[in-house]
């Protein structure tokens, strides 16, 4: 941190505690800072600049824009900001106009997944392998519960209905959802139960089933560290989770044409999020390797909830 000095001047402003609060929940970017400010983008900027001055804030670019962050700060700036919540009379609307910005976030998603409900399958998907999807669907033992997180129209869940005792298959887009329970009908799959919902908020109640499969949909979560703690909250002791996911890359467009959130992970990063959430076993390797550009690689890794 900067001289103690220079670091309480910039705290002096309100102004900037407020975008603090804000940042230590979230990260956020400026256009979104002037949303649930009511601030001009050059008021933003300025704070951000000073505050990124003391190094009390990061950024990180997303695309064309950066998302900011409360960079981690020892217990003192903690209590202080504590106390300025208390203090600062707008905070709560702040937080409530935030929640109300991330929310948005996630439409903008949804809307994206709406428009091509039905066509999904005939195009492009960067990740999607089929050799990556079966050397996850190898290493599984049937029969089970599975829960399918963000199945979009289903084929995946259908695959697996074939062995399963039941597939439950969660998407966040309600056209996904209609067009995987005509899927169904047609193909007269029945032990799969189509249910609407958030990666991160998962519509199953704790320990219920066996596996939790995300196919190329982790990296679509706002939370992806929250998503792996849903399938470890609904999976039976001794259950396994299964991601297949794109490895980290820089093909920015990504998030315009896929509404990607994140640019795929690397094996350390999910080996991370995987421990961190309870899991034990994991396993992490690169399943394919595409040879066109921008040559996405699929990783797969398993892991298991501790009895």
């Amino acid at each position: 941190m900067a001289s103690i000095v220079k670091t309480l001047r910039v705290l002096a402003d309100p102004n900037r505690l407020r975008v603090l609060l804000l940042l230590g929940i979230e990260e956020l970017s400026v256009a979104e800072l002037q949303e649930i400010l009511a601030m001009g983008q050059s008021t933003i900027s300025t704070h951000l600049a000073q505050l990124k001055q003391v190094r009390l804030v990061e950024d990180r670019r997303t695309g064309k824009s950066s998302l900011y962050r409360l960079t981690k700060q020892d217990a003192t700036i903690d209590v202080l900001l504590a106390q300025a919540l208390k203090e600062i009379s707008e905070a709560r609307a702040d937080q409530a106009a935030m929640r109300r910005v991330l929310k948005k976030r996630q439409q903008k998603m949804r809307a994206f997944f709406d428009s091509v409900a039905g066509r999904l399958g005939k195009d492009y998907v960067p990740g999607k392998s089929w050799k990556g999807t079966a050397e996850a669907l190898l290493r599984l033992l049937p029969p089970m519960e599975i829960a399918d997180v963000g199945a979009g129209e289903g084929a995946f869940a259908l695959l697996m209905a074939e062995r399963a005792k039941r597939v439950i298959a969660i998407d966040a887009s309600a056209r996904m959802i209609a067009v995987g329970r005509e899927q169904a009908r047609r193909h007269g799959v029945k032990n799969i139960d189509f249910r609407q919902g958030d990666m991160e908020e998962l519509p199953i109640r704790d320990a219920k089933v066996d596996l939790v499969f995300f196919s190329q949909s982790l990296h679509h979560a706002l939370h992806p560290e929250r998503a792996v703690g849903e399938a470890n909250r609904i999976l039976r002791p001794g259950g396994r989770v299964v991601i297949l996911d794109l490895a980290k890359h820089r093909f920015e467009e990504a998030r315009e044409l896929y509404a990607d959130e994140w640019l795929g992970f690397s094996e350390a990063e999910l080996e991370s999020m995987l421990e961190e959430a309870g899991f034990a076993g994991v396993e992490t390797s690169v399943v394919h390797k595409e040879p066109e550009t921008p040559q996405f690689q699929t990783l797969l890794a398993i892991a298991s909830k501790k009895n």
